[in-house]
């Protein structure tokens, strides 16, 4: 069964359990639940679900990959697909798709995001896309492989970085202390 709004406002709902704090922030997703926008498609707009994962490797260090369209460093991950039944398995898909690292050697954290995080999408006039937000779900999980063979479509290449290397404060923060 593909992901709803009910397993989204419900991981909204876990997630704001751990960090209060967040709420704000996420209101604007749930407004838009409530307003009945269907956030797993990745036309609706103003914005939509996306999952990812924070991988940790043996030594403490996050995978980070290449995005190929906006040669940045980033996190794995990227859109719902109708496969997916809950965003924790979307974002393993990601992780597996992008980086070749097969599920069986990859463990998550937990069944509650990290971190979800809100932010800007520049317009694609290749794809048809104006610029939008992507309402990011990020999980943490843990690996002891190495990077497997990358999706050279979406992904151009691959390194373990340092929690340090990580651009949102918040989520160095909460990725040391679940590391500690």
């Amino acid at each position: 069964m593909p992901i709803t709004a009910g397993h989204i406002r419900t991981t909204i709902a876990a997630y704001l359990d751990q960090y209060p704090e967040d709420k704000r922030e996420l209101g604007v997703v749930l407004g838009l639940i409530d307003d009945g926008d269907d956030l797993t498609g990745r036309k609706t707009l103003p914005g939509h679900v996306t999952a990812g994962a924070i991988l940790v490797g043996h030594d403490g260090r996050v995978l980070h990959i290449l995005h190929n369209v906006t040669q940045k460093w980033l996190l794995p991950g990227g859109h719902l697909e109708p496969s997916d039944n809950t965003l924790l398995q979307a974002a393993s898909r990601e992780l597996a798709e992008e980086t070749g690292i097969p599920l069986h050697v990859v463990t998550p954290h937990g069944e509650t995001p990290l971190h979800i995080d809100i932010h800007p999408i520049d317009a694609n006039p290749a794809k048809g896309e104006p610029a939008h937000q992507h309402f990011d779900f990020r999980f943490l999980f843990r690996t002891i492989a190495d990077i497997g063979e990358l999706q050279t479509e979406e992904v151009s290449d691959a390194a373990w970085r340092t929690v340090g290397a990580l651009h949102d404060e918040k989520l160095r923060q909460r990725v040391a202390q679940a590391l500690s």
